[in-house]
């Protein structure tokens, strides 16, 4: 499961394009829904480095 976790930043971020694109929301005013989407992402795999760590037994 890990080894496919990157793709969850890309699929978030293209369906929030794809939600700003149907609703006719300009790219620059929904950046923040970007920015949002990253630190969601990074704040999961750092959880998930984080549990490596602690269940590493070595």
């Amino acid at each position: 499961m890990i080894r496919i976790l990157f793709l969850l930043p890309l699929i978030l971020c293209f369906g929030w394009y794809y939600f700003l694109k149907v609703n006719g929301v300009p790219i620059k005013q929904g950046k923040r829904g970007f920015i949002y989407i990253l630190a969601f992402s990074a704040f999961v795999l750092g959880f998930f480095v984080l549990m490596i760590h602690v269940t590493n037994p070595a």
